[in-house]
């Protein structure tokens, strides 16, 4: 009998963590013994009631069904008391006693850095964590994040994008069998299919709750070196996230931005609290005294100007700043006419030095 089936069982009950079943491995010295095991045993065992109910009453049809599903679609199951249970997971303080695995399970002991961030992030915003994403990934991190809108899922496909296979991680706050948010579902087929992993702590039937997602946050930072926040409000989960790290002894990592951009407000208090203000790749690889694998391509946040401009064109590109620039603004700054405007915006767009976003445009990193 596959011992994964007993696994699947126990964690089944929502009542059951991590210490009590140590002291139950302990006491029965493999996992199958406990479900034959006496009330009086498992009462030796430190299970309280509730516990030794839900053990007794298992719906092992259903455990069946999900052994199942999870051979036919190739998931990877991985214990704490498998030699394979990524190292640096095991050292926080409350560790998920399984794992379910699809893709690429050796990455989980890989050395990686989490990027975590709003899930509505300014057009800037998105593309540093892109960047910054691949750039990490050229340099061998993988990229660890929650596959969530906005800052995570850009982070996945920057690190997708570095060239680079197996670079990439995506912790779900649901079970395997549900892809979320929906719309993320050919992210998430990408990341497999350039053996990244996708995992959770959850039962493979769970669906989306609210909860979930906070308890995952542990998961992301503890897996990691270090923690990386790209844009974040003060209120955000990004910054429970980061409260994580550092109670796990992680680093945690913050790009600065406009104050008076309210998504750079949870960076800046990050900043002021101790985190490692960031400007570039280098500064997180020096900071984790992390080798580069390759020569990466420093991406910074201190551009410099563009040159071979005309005057012309030079006039309206200096009046559009990293945040967006409404059209009007741009106008009144510049003192020119909409026309000559409207006729600078579009070459200065194709020669990337800036890109239309809604509400105007932003300048890009040259």
């Amino acid at each position: 009998m596959h011992l994964e089936r007993y696994w699947l069982a126990l964690s089944r009950s929502p009542f059951i963590g991590y210490k009590t079943i140590h002291r139950a491995l302990d006491f029965f010295k493999s996992i199958e013994k406990i479900f034959l095991g006496t009330i009086a045993e498992l009462r030796l065992a430190g299970f309280n009631e509730k516990q030794i109910n839900s053990i007794r009453n298992i719906n092992w049809k259903s455990v069946d069904e999900d052994f199942a599903w999870i051979e036919k679609n190739k998931i990877q199951i991985i214990t704490q008391v498998d030699l394979c249970y990524p190292p640096l997971l095991k050292e926080i303080h409350d560790p998920p006693f399984i794992l379910y695995v699809k893709g690429n399970a050796n990455l989980l002991s890989s050395p990686q850095i989490a990027m975590v961030g709003t899930r509505n992030p300014t057009p800037s915003g998105k593309e540093l964590a892109y960047q910054f994403a691949k750039e990490l990934a050229n340099a061998g991190l993988v990229i660890t994040s929650g596959m969530a809108l906005g800052i995570d899922g850009a982070s996945h496909s920057g690190a997708l994008d570095s060239g680079k296979l197996g670079q990439t991680i995506a912790v779900l706050g649901t079970g395997l069998k549900y892809i979320y948010p929906k719309n993320h579902q050919r992210l998430a087929h990408e990341i497999i299919e350039k053996e990244g992993a996708i995992l959770s702590e959850f039962p493979i039937n769970t669906p989306p709750k609210p909860h979930n997602f906070p308890i995952r946050n542990r998961i992301i930072s503890g897996l990691s070196l270090g923690l990386l926040v790209v844009e974040a409000a003060l209120k955000s989960g990004s910054l429970i996230t980061a409260r994580l790290s550092l109670e796990q002894n992680r680093d945690v990592f913050a790009i600065p931005g406009s104050i008076q951009n309210p998504l750079s407000r949870g960076c800046h208090r990050l900043i002021s609290e101790g985190a490692k203000l960031v400007e570039n790749v280098q500064d997180i690889l020096l900071e984790l005294k992390f080798r580069s694998h390759g020569q990466p391509n420093i991406f910074p946040i201190s551009r410099q100007e563009p040159v071979d401009l005309d005057p012309t064109r030079e006039r309206v590109l200096k009046q559009i700043g990293y945040e967006v620039t409404a059209l009007d603004v741009i106008i009144l700054r510049s003192g020119l006419t909409p026309m000559e405007v409207s006729s600078m915006l579009l070459p200065l767009e194709l020669e990337g030095y800036i890109q239309g976003v809604p509400g105007g445009f932003i300048r890009r990193s040259q």
